[in-house]
């Protein structure tokens, strides 16, 4: 029995190392990006679906407002996804400055308002490159412009570009920024790689004609996430090769951490959920993999209760994982300007794998709640 738990352990060790390589590659492959200097003449729509933001829409509004690109060239719509704030009449006060707001209105329930709020906000557009970001975004002054700039000197069907939490409060939430570096920094591998599977919709850039060629989210919509990921894949099935991940610090949109431990779980779930509609099953056997890993890493340390021999494979295993997160986060968190957040990467290993089985055992089942409603 000790052979084949511990044949098994190595092996998913050797997974998850060859992983870690390859994202390292990955990420080491996005070279700095080349960009239109000036002389841009791209139409852009920037889109937003909104649910309950009256806290901090403003600050975003402002922030796209302050872009340095051509005003007579970006379009602004806001799609209030059925607030019961003052969400819509913050927007409505920005109308003199070209923000259009659209209302949805929908009688009968969905499972995916945003993915309907941003069809919608398509539908109503005039640009010809669709720019997505959340409510809750901050942005320097040259993101739009880098994005464009890029579009136009390298020609990709479709963006991502990095995100970045900001403003940390707690452990816990640098805790989690140092988490979504490497999940940024996964998406960003992987198309470095050219194998685009993941991206983060709160920072995302597509050519209005694609999103049309390829369905739009059509076999994607019944689900609540997705907006981001499973539209990406749909691209890369059809255009490989013609998506870019934007390695550039200007093009960064920042976004909070979740405050507390049940937002921070129901966000998690929220993501992890889109995977049932991975029409990639070698990502999918993948993920399952290094949820296997990770579950080995626990195993081991509960038989290493009875068994010395079993904690030592589970201290090998740790090891591994730490110095694995230090070659590939050292780089990204120096991109990212926050290569002090490695500090915090013994407490975060740990625990990191104990939320990763639990979300891995949780994501795909049953409802959770997410802008104030129960979906799934």
């Amino acid at each position: 029995m000790i052979v084949i738990l511990s044949t098994i352990s190595f092996l998913l060790t050797g997974l998850f190392l060859c992983v870690v390589i390859f994202l390292v590659i990955g990420w080491n492959l996005i070279k700095r990006p080349r960009i239109k200097p000036a002389g841009c003449t791209t139409r852009v729509t920037v889109m937003i679906a909104a649910r309950n933001e009256e806290e901090s829409i403003h600050l975003t509004i402002q922030d796209i407002l302050a872009q340095d690109y051509p005003k007579h060239l970006t379009e602004i719509i806001i799609v209030d996804d059925h607030s019961t704030d003052r969400t819509s009449a913050i927007i409505s006060s920005y109308a003199a400055d070209g923000v259009r707001l659209l209302q949805l209105n929908e009688d009968k329930p969905l499972n995916s308002y945003k993915k309907k709020a941003i069809a919608e906000a398509i539908k109503l557009s005039g640009g010809e490159l669709m720019v997505a970001t959340d409510a809750d975004c901050r942005m320097g002054s040259k993101w739009l412009s880098t994005i464009v700039g890029y579009y136009e000197e390298e020609q990709p069907l479709m963006i991502s570009s990095p995100v970045s939490y900001f403003e940390e409060k707690s452990l816990f939430e640098r805790m989690q920024a140092l988490e979504f570096y490497s999940l940024i920094a996964t998406g960003g591998a992987f198309i470095g790689n050219g194998h685009a599977s993941t991206c983060n919709g709160a920072n995302l850039a597509y050519r209005k004609d694609v999103f049309y060629e390829v369905g739009g989210f059509k076999g994607i919509d019944d689900l609540a996430s997705g907006d981001d990921e499973l539209l990406l894949q749909k691209v890369a099935a059809r255009y490989p090769g013609k998506i870019g991940f934007l390695k550039h610090y200007d093009a960064i949109v920042f976004t909070h951490a979740k405050h507390n431990l049940k937002s921070f779980m129901e966000q998690r779930r929220r993501w992890a959920s889109k995977s049932v509609k991975y029409k990639d099953k070698k990502v999918v056997a993948l993920v399952v993999g290094l949820w296997l890993f990770n579950v080995s890493v626990l195993a081991n340390l509960a038989l290493g209760l009875y068994d010395i021999y079993y904690l030592k494979v589970s201290g090998l295993q740790f090891l591994a994982v730490f110095l694995a997160e230090i070659a590939l986060l050292w780089p990204v968190t120096k991109f990212f300007r926050r290569r002090r957040l490695m500090v915090v990467l013994p407490i975060s290993i740990p625990l990191y794998i104990i939320y990763f089985v639990y979300i891995g055992l949780l994501g795909n089942k049953g409802k959770y709640v997410w802008k104030g409603r129960l979906v799934k």
